[in-house]
Formats: C-alpha cells, sequence, structure tokens
C-alpha cells in the first residue's frame, strides 16, 4: 500500500550537525582544519586556484581563432520542401513563417538532404551543388539572392 512505502535502507541520511561539541566528531573547528583561507567563514577560492601555482588552463597553449568573416547559414534540406504547393515561390521569410527554419542568420543554404517532388521557385542565399541538380532534374528553379 502507498502508506507503507519507505526509501530504500541507507538511500536517506540524517543531515551532519556540526559544531556540537568534541565528541561528536565534529566539533571545534567543525572540519574545516586549523586556520587559513578554507577555514574563514564567506568566500572561498575558485575551483581553478590552484594554492598560488600558475592554472592549468593558462599553462595550455592556444589553439585557433574566431573567423570574423564567418558566414553561418540557416539548413533548409529538400525534404521539407515537399510541404509547399507546386508553383509556390519560396523565400527566406516565407521559411521563417512556416517554422522550417527557426533563426535567419547569415541567410539559407538549401542542402539535398530527401528529394525534392514539387515544381516551385527557391530563392536563397546558397544552394549545394547536389541540391542544384535535384532542383533542376525536378524542373524546379532556384535563385540565389
Amino acid at each position: 500500500m502507498l502508506k507503507d512505502l519507505k526509501p530504500n535502507e541507507g538511500a536517506r541520511k540524517p543531515r551532519r550537525r556540526v559544531g556540537r561539541g568534541t565528541g561528536s566528531g565534529m566539533g571545534k573547528t567543525s572540519g574545516r582544519g586549523h586556520k587559513g583561507q578554507l577555514a574563514r567563514a564567506g568566500r572561498k577560492p575558485s575551483p581553478v586556484f590552484e594554492g598560488g601555482q600558475i592554472p592549468l588552463f593558462q599553462r595550455l597553449p592556444k589553439r585557433g581563432f574566431t573567423n570574423i568573416n564567418k558566414k553561418e547559414f540557416a539548413i533548409v534540406n529538400l525534404g521539407d520542401l515537399n510541404t509547399f504547393n507546386d508553383g509556390d515561390v519560396i523565400t527566406p521569410d516565407v521559411l521563417l513563417e512556416k517554422r522550417i527554419i527557426r533563426k535567419l542568420k547569415s541567410g539559407v543554404k538549401v542542402l539535398a538532404n530527401g528529394t525534392l517532388e514539387k515544381k516551385i521557385t527557391i530563392k536563397a542565399h546558397s544552394f549545394s551543388q547536389q541540391a542544384l541538380d535535384q532542383i533542376n532534374q525536378v524542373g524546379a528553379i532556384a535563385e540565389v539572392i
């Protein structure tokens, strides 16, 4: 019965009460040792602090860089475009409206994942070569914005 349910043995431990006399095993200094930064109340050093030694993240060499000219495209697969009707003109705004893409970053790139079955006009910032081949095969139109 529900009223008889109990946690497994050893699953719940009582809270350790510190500073309640030497007999408790956690009296006097309450398990903090003697003096020093860690014995004081308040702030503790950050987890990366290594006692004044140069921290690991500073000893390791820096690698790579951030390319400020990088373009990050919102990806659209050809299989996703089958929801539109024949003759529709698909622009990035339409894709945002239909929630096919969530965010318009540097532009829209169309990839050849899935198969296109409709004759539509697709306006995007970039197309993969396979996507262009498949669009032309179906008779659809691809326009680079």
